[in-house]
């Protein structure tokens, strides 16, 4: 095993994005996009072209399991996604169906469910990942959070979100939170908890892991959903959207996956929503992306 080194994942990434790419392994959905504003935030909404390759997988991936057969993509994670051993646990890989460029997915090496909460080896692996460029590290807690596989995986997508305005749509709220202590973001009527970083955490990524590790802690007792005293193999009270970025960390408890028909996952609270197609676009301006996160997350 060789392990990443510091300063080669963007090389790592290109050179799997082009082979996978070549060989049929790497199926990027194309989309349009627009903007929803609402609540102060500049909703950027993408609307996807298909999902017809992905609905498929997954209703396949249903059957077997429904036939008794053990499905999981990521054992093994296919050969032409894998772009890097990131530790002695995880492993990173491209998404399959991606929408973003250069969006990876940091699994485990070996099975470890979903709902079971996050361990300091997790947060070393995403963080060994974001000391490489400025991204948006993020985890669905559990299938009413958008998670899509029960095998335990982080996520980090490159910023900035959008073609245009900031980098992370709830930028203008986040704004507006105080500099010190855990906190709520103006605005968000849903039950959550904020905490900001010290942005040089970043350059040391096994010290702001350990950081971050005890603040996540922190923020699920904080929002009880987490109430024993060590966080270890611990299965989490509730489905919760987790979003970390190297400036601020953002908790949301969540209570259901859907919206009308539209899936929302943690990218949703970042102010970065996906749609199917013209109607659920037009169902989602009818109704209003803010109150559509108050519908899928737990009110305070």
């Amino acid at each position: 095993m060789i392990l990443l080194t510091r300063g080669s994942l963007l090389e790592r990434i290109k050179s799997t994005t082009s082979h996978a790419i070549s060989s049929g392994a790497l199926l990027p959905i194309p989309t349009d996009y627009t903007f929803i504003e609402d609540g102060g935030i500049r909703f950027f909404i993408r609307i996807l072209s298909s999902l017809s390759r992905k609905d498929e997988a997954r209703k396949k991936q249903k059957q077997q399991t429904e036939a008794g057969k053990s499905v999981n993509p990521f054992l093994p994670p296919e050969k032409e996604l894998t772009v890097a051993d990131i530790s002695e646990t995880h492993i990173a890989i491209l998404n399959k169906y991606n929408v973003m460029e250069r969006h990876l997915l940091i699994i485990t090496r070996h099975f470890e469910d979903q709902d079971m909460l996050l361990t300091l080896s997790d947060f070393e692996a995403l963080w060994t990942c974001m000391a490489e460029y400025d991204a948006l590290g993020f985890y669905n807690g559990g299938r009413e959070a958008g998670a899509s596989q029960q095998h335990r995986h982080m996520q980090m997508v490159p910023l900035p979100l959008a073609p245009e305005g900031p980098a992370i749509p709830i930028a203008p709220l986040v704004a507006c939170v105080p500099e010190e202590g855990m906190g709520v973001v103006p605005g968000f009527a849903f039950l959550h908890v904020f905490t900001r970083l010290d942005r040089n955490l970043a350059k040391s990524p096994l010290d702001t892991a350990s950081t971050t590790f005890k603040l996540y802690g922190n923020m699920m007792r904080h929002l009880g959903l987490a109430s024993m005293r060590d966080l270890h193999l611990a299965r989490r009270s509730a489905p919760y959207c987790l979003l970390i970025t190297r400036d601020w960390m953002l908790l949301v408890a969540r209570s259901k996956e859907f919206f009308e028909g539209i899936s929302f996952n943690s990218l949703a609270f970042a102010g970065s929503l996906f749609v199917r197609d013209v109607e659920q676009l037009n169902r989602l301006k009818t109704f209003g992306p803010m109150n559509a996160l108050n519908s899928v997350a737990i009110n305070r």
